[in-house]
């Protein structure tokens, strides 16, 4: 067997501080993602931290070294308040449009030893941003983000969301510093570099949706319990799971149409 040569990647570490609203919109739209930094401060990161860490995790079919827990957004406190961070809410509302469901909420600890995931994308509906909410500062050792940009633009077969790929030759690699997110549109093809430090590598990752896009399947309910225990800010972003609504009975040319639409407009770009 033919060994393949190991791909050095690209490695994207420009100043994501100094971006535009506009730019930072046009960044996920056409390279697949972008960076926010600094949105937790030390002590939110502490308190997160503590939560976590009291998480049973389940380890993957790959990788006992990559471990997961879902429905972190009922556990309270701050790990409650990230679903609603009043940095990114706002993004995504202008990203999406107001109407805005939160359909999943994860944790992630890439222990020492993963061996790096497939390169995938996320699937579910056919529009969803995920929020990856860094726990530690990532290196290039650290299970780093791994992209490949403009690859969710593709509507060739090899684009296909159920593939996987173990290397591309214009994969990216983005470090971000504890308290810094990542949002992907969610057709783009990423996933986690290998942890080759001694220090785990935490993610809380949140999944958004405009109202409109239904889900793929008939989703169960939110437990009714769990919701009327989060705060009002926060549970308005749980919708029913299932909603979805359309135009498909209104004609071709409905009375009440609009005229204007800045949502699809180049100048979105430009936003400040």
């Amino acid at each position: 067997m033919v060994e393949l040569a190991t791909v050095v990647p690209e490695i994207d570490d420009r100043d994501w501080s100094i971006l535009t609203l506009g730019e930072r919109i046009r960044q996920i739209e056409v390279e697949g993602y972008v960076l926010i930094p600094d949105l937790l401060s030390a002590s939110q990161l502490s308190e997160i931290k503590a939560q976590v860490a009291t998480l049973e995790t389940r380890g993957m079919d790959y990788s006992e070294h990559q471990r997961t827990a879902g429905d972190v957004m009922f556990l309270g406190g701050e790990l409650t308040e990230l679903a609603a961070h009043p940095v990114t809410i706002p993004f995504l509302r202008t990203l999406l449009g107001d109407d805005i469901i939160c359909i999943k909420g994860d944790y992630t600890l890439s222990k020492p030893g993963h061996p790096g995931m497939a390169i995938h994308t996320d699937r579910g509906p056919a529009v969803m941003v995920r929020v990856l909410y860094y726990l530690n500062d990532l290196t290039p050792e650290r299970s780093p983000f791994r992209v490949i940009p403009h690859s969710h633009l593709s509507l060739h077969a090899e684009a296909n969301p159920y593939k996987r790929y173990q290397q591309h030759p214009d994969e990216v690699m983005v470090m971000a510093k504890a308290g810094s997110a990542i949002l992907i549109n969610h057709r783009v093809f990423h996933s986690n570099y290998p942890n080759r430090s001694d220090q785990d590598r935490e993610m809380v990752a949140y999944a958004f949706r405009p109202g409109w896009c239904g889900p793929g399947k008939e989703e169960p309910p939110w437990d009714p319990a769990k919701l009327a225990a989060l705060p009002p800010h926060v549970r308005e972003l749980f919708g029913d799971p299932n909603t979805h609504y359309d135009d498909f009975s209104r004609g071709n040319k409905p009375p009440d149409m609009p005229r204007d639409a800045r949502g699809i407009s180049p100048d979105r770009w430009a936003r400040t």
